[in-house]
């Protein structure tokens, strides 16, 4: 018997690093998905057929990372391999690159096919829970954001805590968005520490950029609530600044967002863990979706054309 399952890509709307420290974020699952498939093996372990379309170097630069990762989720699920093993294969419409949950959707896609060739019966909490611990060997300590938004669908609201605040916030209908990746191969990890240790430095200039992110997320949380989507990008606009000023930004991210906006987006920014990987830009309506994703694949780069706000059931 073997088992399949499916885990959505992502992308943080607002407060991407902020979360970190308990600050509240809102990040959507996008209409992009991988999937997994686990089957039986003659052999003891698991091996790994990944055939994911990616940036170039992504799934070599990550090869490490992937295999604590699988090897977390195995131990969370108490699954014992050392007489039968497994075959994973890794597959599906989201593009692995940095930024968009590539990571956190093969995680809890592999959870959910180890679920179902086990005969588990596992909840989507639990589901959850164990990507989030394989999420752990691709980024350290993890928010725990972008598996929530891949095991769930949708648009969330996210607070990280003892307990995390996961509400969804719904909307009437998905919105569409343009997502353009750098080329550059992030590494969040470095990215997460850098920001520790510069808050630790300079914490009268980093204190007030974190409330301010934080005001932006329940302002965000209204907007979205109210489907004012010129409040939404005004704010996305502001959330990349103050993440410009945390020094997560780049010269590309930089050079996307302006494209974006110069053609019309409502807004836009990084998203994910920021030095490279991806920007997001806010494009209601399929011709200004089209209109942003044509000027910036002009320019060379590699679009995403998706939509926020989609569930589990209407993917």
């Amino acid at each position: 018997m073997s088992g399949e399952g499916i885990g959505f890509g992502k992308a943080i709307l607002f407060n991407e690093h902020f979360v970190v420290y308990n600050v509240p974020a809102i990040v959507s699952a996008i209409g992009n998905y991988t999937i997994a498939k686990v089957s039986p093996s003659d052999k003891a372990g698991w091996v790994l057929e990944d055939n994911r379309k990616a940036t170039p170097k992504y799934k070599e630069n990550k090869v490490d990372q992937q295999k604590e990762s699988i090897n977390n989720i195995l131990k969370n699920m108490k699954i014992d391999l050392s007489k039968k093993g497994v075959k994973i294969v890794l597959d599906g419409t989201l593009y692995c690159a940095s930024g968009i949950g590539a990571s956190a959707a093969s995680c809890v896609a592999i959870a959910r096919a180890l679920n179902a060739h086990f005969n588990l019966n596992l909840t989507d909490e639990e589901i959850n829970n164990i990507a989030y611990e394989g999420e752990k060997g691709y980024h350290g300590t993890p928010s725990g954001i972008d598996n929530t938004a891949s095991t769930y669908g949708g648009l969330i609201w996210f607070e990280k805590g003892d307990n995390n605040v996961i509400d969804k916030i719904s909307l009437s209908s998905p919105v569409e968005i343009v997502i353009a990746n750098t080329g550059k191969v992030a590494n969040t990890q470095a990215a997460v520490a850098g920001v520790r240790e510069r808050k630790q430095k300079d914490p009268a200039k980093y204190d007030p950029i974190f409330d301010r992110a934080e005001n932006i997320a329940y302002l965000a949380k209204n907007a979205l609530l109210n489907e004012d989507f010129k409040e939404v990008g005004k704010l996305m606009n502001e959330n990349h600044k103050l993440l410009q000023q945390i020094e997560v930004s780049s010269r590309e991210l930089d050079f996307l967002v302006k494209l974006a906006r110069d053609h019309g987006a409502f807004g836009a920014k990084l998203t994910g863990g920021g030095l490279g990987g991806n920007m997001i830009a806010l494009t209601p309506g399929k011709n200004l979706q089209d209109d942003v994703a044509n000027a910036i694949e002009k320019e060379g780069f590699q679009t995403l054309k998706t939509v926020i706000g989609a569930t589990r059931s209407g993917v």
